[in-house]
């Protein structure tokens, strides 16, 4: 299971906007061209979304994510993920996906299982191979995305090694959205 500060939580909960000011310097990355700026303490951002630990900002006019670690220049407490051991010893499949279902689009506020972003997890000894897309395959976020789901999936007791396939056949397309998904954005 995950464990979050009270503030997250709540914050977490809602896409709302709403003015934070910057506590500290703090690097993001520009959404969607993933380029990484710093931006200054003292200066206001718009919070757009926060899910899954990170947090998507308007700072000048353009979208940027800044990092769980980083959650305190926002005046936030990172976000725990942390899975207790099963005891026969193996990798939890169940665990994997929980794994997976914290990692969010920082553009749409779906995680990238329900987002249908996820095509495979095979899980052999203490490896977890996961084949994976994205919804454009220009998306500068995309080795993000990737760092994401390794950082992660690693979490999961006796996971040692993850290795993610990002492919484009098939593509992705709306019809891979959970019905969740499509009702969150309006889409069902």
């Amino acid at each position: 299971m995950r464990t979050r500060c009270a503030d997250v939580e709540r914050a977490s909960r809602s896409v709302e906007r709403r003015l934070i000011a910057v506590g500290r310097p703090v690097e993001a990355r520009l959404v969607p061209t993933g380029t990484s700026i710093t931006i200054p303490d003292g200066v206001f951002v718009t919070l757009t979304q926060a899910l899954g630990g990170t947090y998507t900002v308007v700072y000048k006019g353009n979208m940027a994510r800044i990092e769980a670690e980083n959650a305190d220049a926002l005046g936030f407490e990172p976000e725990v993920l942390a899975f207790e051991p099963p005891s026969d010893g193996r990798i939890s499949s169940d665990q994997v996906w929980q794994a997976l279902r914290t990692i969010h689009d920082p553009e749409i506020p779906v995680n990238v299982v329900d987002l249908g972003l996820i095509y495979d997890v095979a899980i052999a000894r203490d490896q977890v191979d996961i084949t994976m897309t994205l919804t454009a395959p220009g998306c500068g976020m995309g080795p993000v995305l990737v760092k994401d789901v390794e950082e992660r999936v690693s979490k999961v007791p006796h996971v040692q090694q993850v290795a993610v396939d990002l492919v484009f056949d098939p593509p992705w397309s709306r019809d891979l959205m959970s019905e969740e998904a499509q009702l969150e954005l309006g889409l069902f």
